[in-house]
């Protein structure tokens, strides 16, 4: 995967805020399953097509979607991460997750995480990554002081929680019970032991 450059990558946070958080800040209106028409998305950012598909196939995260529609208008939405002010179903069937996920997170909210379990705070889902080094890097886009929480999520799935997968392969779920954590520990010498 190609890495942007400085402005691609301040032209793809914009798009993830719009499709995420603010969509009328650009004008836009997402449709239920969070879908806006990449033409109207283009007119308010001021770049080509060429450019979206540029930053839509080498962004770090497969962060967007982009679906030809039957009266052939393509269309963009963002794969997951919307916040709770953005009322959107994005129409992803259930799906049975591995055994275990993991969850990144700064270690000031170990302690909450511990009481409470991991819940979506301002946004409609939990993520959940499929590896430690993936929640290790999502942890610490907040923080260098990371840990990281393995989730049985074989026992939730069999308890009936419901999971979700997104389009770029992160796993969500409306809340994870505390009892179905556990912590994975840190040496500093010797990295993650699992």
């Amino acid at each position: 995967m190609n890495t942007l450059s400085r402005d691609q990558v301040k032209v793809s946070r914009r798009i993830s805020m719009i499709l995420r958080h603010r969509p009328e800040s650009a004008g836009l209106t997402l449709d239920a399953n969070g879908w806006a028409p990449v033409a109207d998305l283009l007119g308010a950012l001021g770049i080509t097509r060429a450019e979206l598909d540029v930053i839509v196939e080498n962004n770090d995260k497969s962060r967007f979607a982009i679906a030809r529609r039957d009266d052939g208008v393509d269309w963009i939405r963002a794969s997951q991460g919307h916040s709770r002010r953005v009322e959107i179903d994005l129409d992803l069937p259930p799906a049975e997750p591995p055994a275990v996920l993991f969850h990144g997170t700064p270690r000031d909210n170990l302690d909450p995480i511990l009481r409470d379990g991991l819940r979506p705070g301002s946004r409609h889902h939990v993520h959940l990554s499929k590896d430690v080094p993936t929640a290790l890097v999502v942890g610490r886009r907040r923080s260098a002081d990371v840990v990281v929480f393995e989730v049985d999520a074989a026992r939730m799935a069999a308890d009936g929680h419901v999971f979700h997968r997104s389009e770029n392969g992160v796993w969500l779920t409306l809340a994870v019970p505390s009892g179905y954590l556990s912590l994975k520990r840190t040496n500093p010498q010797q990295g993650w032991l699992i």
